[in-house]
């Protein structure tokens, strides 16, 4: 039996949305609802991770926990292997999942899923994917191709990710979604390796994973979680969740 725990790294250095976890959605910040959604999903003990007493208090106010940590982490992946360490020095959750602190929309069902590759022993980390429906998305830089091998239903054996068109000749396209469930040990060691040459080409922090050999196994799921990172976008996720 799998012990999972849930972090939410969360900072306030976004330069597309000033302040983004603290943006306001129907009277409560957006931290605070990518919050609910973890503890909807039941899977564990969900901790906001940040080095910002604003989200601490924004979260505390709701009744979240909060663990804060340092203010040089360059990612999120970072951020949490300095909370786990110091909430969980023990070792007695071998799973921690990573979601991120601006997907608002995204579905506790959703957020279980990531779980299910990590029941087979040979898997270093989860995440999941969906096919991409629009045309003009195939050849947008901004949404990141999960490309796969099927080794089950729904379930894909991670090749690489790419923000080009991939791969190639007719077929679904499969856009990533950027939540993560980490073996604790494979954590330990992603976060000790150097980054790679793929991951600082593509920009894509996960290639650094696959370029050391770690394997990562994929879900299919029907819904894109919206992910904020613009007024856009914002507006989107207060419009979808004003009808929830």
């Amino acid at each position: 039996m799998l012990n999972p725990i849930v972090l939410i790294p969360a900072r306030l250095g976004s330069t597309r949305l000033p302040g983004k976890p603290l943006a306001d959605i129907h009277g409560e910040p957006m931290i605070v609802h990518v919050w609910r959604r973890a503890r909807e999903a039941e899977i564990g003990p969900v901790y906001v991770a940040t080095d910002a007493e604003s989200i601490a208090a924004a979260v505390t106010r709701a009744g979240g926990q909060v663990i804060m940590t340092g203010r040089h982490h360059q990612s999120g992946s970072d951020r949490i292997f300095e909370a786990i360490g110091r909430i969980d020095p023990g070792a007695s959750h071998d799973v921690v999942l990573n979601l991120q602190g601006d997907l608002p929309t995204i579905e506790p069902p959703v957020i279980r899923l990531a779980l299910v590759p990590l029941e087979d022993p040979g898997v270093d980390i989860a995440t999941l994917a969906t096919p991409i429906r629009r045309a003009a998305e195939h050849s947008d830089p901004n949404i990141v191709k999960m490309i796969g091998s099927e080794i089950g239903q729904r379930r894909f054996r991670a090749l690489y990710f790419t923000r080009a068109a991939a791969p190639s000749g007719d077929g679904p396209l499969y856009h990533h979604i950027g939540l993560y469930a980490y073996r604790r040990q494979a954590l330990e060691r992603f976060v000790a390796l150097p980054p790679s040459k793929l991951e600082l080409r593509e920009k894509l922090e996960q290639l650094r994973a696959l370029e050391a050999g770690m394997r990562i196994d994929v879900m299919e799921v029907d819904t894109l979680p919206l992910g904020v990172d613009n007024p856009h976008e914002l507006e989107r996720a207060r419009q979808i969740l004003g009808t929830t």
